[in-house]
């Protein structure tokens, strides 16, 4: 199943358009794409159903859509969990998950233009796994069942803020408005051929500048919602950014950063990709408030 945030509304997505979820299920469930993670599991098994096979296939454009999970509650991220990427950053291989925080107004969605606070903006393509039912202190056995979908994420990051000072603030560094880039779809996990194991990347105007795989993560998926479940519940319709692969700007020789007038592309195999154009904000040094 593919589910999508169409202007606003939850649609059913499928090969030929998509199929409007409140009215083709008569009102049982609602128009808000986040409210339906609070009841995931029924949405699940109707939308399984032989209920929506009459409906008629809308069509519609891409730029339409927003983030699938528009206003998630809990928004978690994991550093440094690909080797090559703890290998660039020049920092030791961690024992354990290590999660930081992404605050829900940095989400954005798959087409949205992205305003550049400053000059030191890097890319960091990530598979974003969406809780779909609450869980706390789960095994990694099971962790994959308390997952509704999967979806393509960027987590950008202001270096400076990242990084300076005395300690690292890694949530206000990597939430700014707009730093959260998700979509374009939800793909549900049996929808792909190895839930462990797709191609990511992303790419600058054609160049290609971060390509892997997931199966390449230290913590898989199942991993990662158990160590976070250890101390935190999980609700549904949360958001974890798993990671990202080598190939960040900050760490390249010389190094580069987003510019104005460029577009991000991120695409995360079997479930698609985001376009972000880029613009600078008001403080950036070509913005309206900046220093040439």
């Amino acid at each position: 199943m593919r589910t999508a945030n169409l202007n606003g509304r939850l649609v059913l997505v499928f090969d030929d358009g998509v199929v409007d979820a409140e009215k083709a299920s008569d009102g049982l469930f609602p128009s808000d794409p986040q409210a339906v993670f609070d009841r995931w599991p029924e949405f699940r098994a109707w939308a399984g159903s032989a209920a929506t096979a009459g409906h008629e296939r809308a069509p519609f454009d891409e730029r339409d859509l927003g983030a699938p999970v528009p206003r998630p509650r809990q928004v978690f991220a994991v550093a440094l969990n690909y080797s090559d990427h703890v290998n660039e950053s020049a920092f030791d291989t961690p024992a354990q998950p290590s999660v930081f925080t992404k605050y829900p107004t940095s989400l954005a969605g798959p087409y949205d233009t992205i305003e550049l606070p400053s000059t030191l903006v890097d890319w960091e393509v990530e598979l974003v796994a969406v809780i779909g039912t609450d869980a706390h202190q789960v095994s990694a056995a099971d962790a994959w069942s308390h997952v509704a979908g999967l979806t393509v994420g960027q987590d950008l990051s202001e270096r400076r803020i990242q990084l300076e000072g005395p300690a690292p603030q890694f949530a206000l560094g990597k939430s700014f408005p707009g730093f959260s880039p998700t979509g374009p779809v939800l793909v549900t996990p049996d929808e792909l051929p190895d839930r462990d194991d797709l191609a990511l990347g992303c790419a600058l105007g054609g160049e290609t500048m971060q390509e892997s795989r997931t199966s390449r993560m230290i913590f898989s998926v199942s991993e990662q919602i158990a160590w976070i479940s250890r101390i935190c519940p999980l609700l549904p319709g949360d958001l974890i950014f798993t990671g990202t692969p080598a190939g960040v700007g900050g760490a390249r020789d010389p190094r580069r950063f987003l510019a104005p007038g460029e577009e991000l592309r991120s695409w995360v195999e079997g479930i698609g990709e985001l376009r972000n154009p880029l613009i600078a904000g008001p403080a950036h040094p070509h913005g309206p408030h900046g220093r040439p």
